[in-house]
């Protein structure tokens, strides 16, 4: 092990798979990095075996690993098995088709210093491939204490905070009706609990493109209907600012729908248009959700 790259940040890195071969693109950014994490907790719902091995080959080389398969489905629940298997002070979590930058747990660190009660998140980057659903490229920091009209700027792939949050939090929210949504949900429960989100923009991950056209469509419909899932669940509650908020989201939803049209961008068009589509629905299945986080 060269100097630079100690392994003692008091950082679990925890990564929800379905066992696609693309997280070694992850292990190796991680095993690159200048200061290792001290655990790499991998949930994988593929229970694939290819994985535990990959996992093995790290835990000789460099960091320690564990390898938890699991039958559940959904993100949230991968990356709560994950957080509740966590030891560390802190704990980071990304995507397994996240590829973090080489000061990604070293940055993480120097934020804490100054934020340890934050829930810290930071920039997405395009990475190899086409077609990247969700960037986030903006340069500046900011620290959000209140739930804003747009959105919470929270990136699930990107995003850390510490065990006692989390706890504290209850983690994400497992419900099927937000699949794609648990990070925009925690984000707003988590400023409405006082906790404030830093976003760090020096904190990179790049963000892989491996889905074709068909599939990021399918993938903007499933945000949709997450996201209104989300809504529903607090509409029902009576939550008048997300009242508000799903009116801003339908209309901006509205606007690239005819804007991509117009200007023929399909990406932009096929965005808007599944929020159109799908925002309602998932209302409808939120509110008539049982299970209340």
């Amino acid at each position: 092990m060269t100097e630079h790259r100690r392994n003692g940040s008091d950082i679990t890195v925890v990564i929800p798979t379905l066992g696609r071969e693309i997280l070694r693109q992850v292990l190796d950014a991680l095993e690159r990095g200048r200061v290792w994490p001290a655990r790499v907790i991998v949930v994988d719902q593929g229970q694939c075996g290819e994985i535990s091995a990959m996992l093995d080959a790290v835990k000789t080389r460099s960091f320690d690993t564990l390898w938890i398969p699991s039958q559940q489905t959904g993100r949230a629940a991968g990356v709560n098995r994950g957080i509740e298997r966590a030891t560390s002070r802190f704990v980071a979590i990304t995507d397994d088709d996240c590829v973090p930058q080489d000061d990604w747990i070293e940055r993480t660190m120097e934020w804490f210093k100054k934020h340890p009660e934050a829930i810290l998140t930071g920039r997405v980057e395009a990475g190899e491939g086409a077609g990247v659903v969700s960037l986030v490229t903006d340069r500046r920091p900011r620290v959000q204490r209140r739930p804003a009209l747009r959105f919470d700027r929270l990136s699930g792939g990107n995003m850390a905070a510490s065990k006692a949050v989390l706890d504290r939090l209850g983690g994400l929210d497992e419900d099927q009706c937000l699949r794609t949504a648990e990070d925009g949900e925690f984000a707003y429960r988590a400023l409405r609990a006082g906790v404030p989100i830093v976003y760090a923009p020096d904190v990179v991950v790049r963000h892989l493109g491996w889905r074709d056209e068909h599939q990021r469509s399918a993938q903007y419909a499933s945000y949709a209907r997450s996201q209104g899932g989300f809504y529903g669940k607090y509409l029902r509650r009576g939550d008048l600012f997300i009242a508000l908020r799903t009116s801003v989201h339908l209309m901006r939803a509205v606007r690239r729908w005819i804007l991509g049209a117009l200007r023929g961008d399909r990406e932009i068009a096929c965005n808007g248009r599944a929020y159109v589509v799908g925002l309602l629905p998932g209302i409808r299945a939120g509110w008539r959700s049982e299970t209340l986080q």
